[in-house]
């Protein structure tokens, strides 16, 4: 696949940031960034697609859109929130259809299934025949190819590998199990560990920065999320044994994170240790996503 065939309008709604951008000739023309409200239902998040859409120029022209969201979604376009803490007024929605209906044709997916997608044509996992794209941002997420196909399922979990469990974790996850990956590891889990050590109201950049200055709390907190990371690619190479994980994301791609986790995964039998790269396509990586994913339905 060549990136200068990607044309169309992408629109990424993720659990803290939504981005969009207008694609010609596989080159961004023009992006917009605003903040993800959570607690809109599914008519007020398509009203503020088509906000977004209509200011980076889109028409009604038919031209191609394509959709990403935090969530899961069915191969009949069924969005739902997994973790109800993100996305609060979310149960299940037919997003495929009603943006069929509001704006054209749409490809709708979730976030990281694209930027894995995305990842694996023009970005870290060129040269891979099997490979996992994680992303540790305001949630964990993922998206896994197997001998060059993306893997899909028809309730859309495949790759939530956020809600599998982690030794080091016993907190109850918005999702409802108890321990997850996403509720230690996340930039939320983050800033809530944060919140319990007494330093309320500060965000998970706000921890990554106190780590660098030497604060010792906060490094013990950053290296948690690191050490579960390290666990869950653990437990991918022993299920899977990918050529290559990519981690990415406002946490995964933070200073000296994944040198973190590759400490950690050093701990590993040999056998369980993979390659382990940073992902390379940063807040592209979606939005590319959104234009060439193709659920199976």
């Amino acid at each position: 696949m060549k990136k200068s065939m990607i044309n169309g309008y992408a629109v990424d709604i993720g659990g803290t940031k939504t981005a969009a951008a207008k694609i010609l000739g596989g080159v961004v023309v023009k992006r917009m960034n605003k903040s993800t409200d959570g607690g809109l239902s599914i008519d007020q998040q398509l009203d503020a697609i088509e906000d977004i859409l209509v200011q980076l120029g889109w028409q009604r022209s038919g031209e191609t859109i394509g959709l990403t969201v935090t969530g899961r979604v069915s191969a009949s376009g069924q969005w739902s929130a997994v973790n109800s803490d993100i996305m609060t007024e979310l149960s299940e929605a037919p997003l495929a259809s009603l943006a069929t209906k509001r704006f054209g044709p749409s490809l709708v997916s979730n976030d990281a299934s694209a930027t894995t997608l995305a990842e694996y044509h023009f970005g870290s996992g060129q040269g891979a025949n099997s490979f996992i794209y994680l992303t540790v941002s305001t949630g964990v997420g993922g998206g896994i190819i197997i001998n060059g196909n993306p893997v899909q399922s028809a309730r859309g979990l495949a790759g939530h590998v956020g809600f599998s469990t982690v030794k080091i974790a016993s907190t109850l996850c918005g999702c409802g199990r108890e321990g997850t990956v996403e509720s230690i590891a996340s930039g939320t889990a983050i800033a809530r560990m944060a919140a319990e050590q007494g330093y309320e109201g500060l965000t998970g950049r706000d921890v990554f920065e106190a780590s660098f200055y030497g604060q010792e709390w906060a490094d013990r907190i950053i290296d948690k999320s690191a050490k579960a990371m390290a666990e869950l690619c653990a437990n991918l190479t022993a299920i899977l044994d990918p050529d290559c994980i990519a981690i990415g994301g406002s946490v995964g791609m933070a200073n000296g994170y994944i040198e973190r986790v590759r400490r950690h995964l050093a701990d590993e039998p040999a056998l369980f240790r993979c390659s382990l790269v940073k992902a390379s396509m940063g807040p592209d990586g979606p939005l590319f996503g959104a234009l060439i994913y193709r659920t199976k339905r």
